[in-house]
């Protein structure tokens, strides 16, 4: 384990209160250490790549999920009463975003979309509290590639009768996401570009390799 991530594993109380810009170099340092792997992979959207991005990694990570929680509030469109986001990769990052949110004094509900109805009870496709119809919705997600799997959450609350004001991602891969969501007009976030994680990952493997 390296450095930067013992000091994210072994001073949770820091990734509390340390400020966003500190906090941010951090995560992005532990999606360099836990997250990115290089080789072959065929990802969800039926592409085959150089790359692999595992965003649960993060997500599920004590101090990563805090962390993550923590710079994706202050990045919600301003008037956001809930998030919400395509289960499986979604659900911990919408969780976490809700916590750091009732930390802060403010209500943000979490709302999980299934890929298919619920087989049973109510057969819902979004499981969380019933919010009022037209309700600002900011949808979050992990990894965006092409933009499909976000986009199938847009639709899934625009037909509940929800309003989505934006769509933010961990990260952006760089391979039309940001494009589609243009073309639909949705706002689009990332906190980290491929780029900045292959260029952060390259230095740090040279330093280990210094040392």
């Amino acid at each position: 384990m390296t450095k930067i991530d013992r000091s994210l594993t072994d001073a949770p109380q820091s990734i509390a209160t340390v400020d966003l810009s500190t906090l941010r170099q951090q995560l992005l340092d532990l999606f360099c250490q836990v997250a990115y792997q290089e080789g072959d992979f065929l990802l969800t959207s039926g592409q085959r790549a150089t790359y692999y991005i595992n965003g649960k990694q993060i997500t599920l990570h004590p101090q990563g999920g805090l962390a993550v929680g923590r710079l994706l509030l202050p990045l919600l469109p301003e008037g956001t009463q809930a998030v919400a986001g395509l289960t499986l990769g979604a659900d911990p990052i919408v969780t976490a975003v809700s916590v750091v949110a009732a930390y802060e004094g403010r209500s943000l509900p979490a709302l999980i979309i299934r890929k298919e109805a619920k087989g049973h009870g109510t057969r819902a496709y979004i499981e969380g509290p019933g919010l009022p119809e037209d309700s600002a919705i900011t949808v979050l997600e992990d990894v965006v590639t092409t933009g499909q799997s976000a986009l199938k959450a847009v639709e899934r609350l625009q037909q509940a009768g929800y309003q989505v004001n934006g769509v933010i991602s961990l990260v952006d891969r760089q391979q039309g996401g940001a494009e589609l969501y243009q073309k639909v007009g949705l706002p689009f976030q990332a906190i980290f570009a491929i780029a900045e994680i292959q260029q952060r990952s390259a230095e740090l493997r040279e330093q280990a390799t210094a040392s």
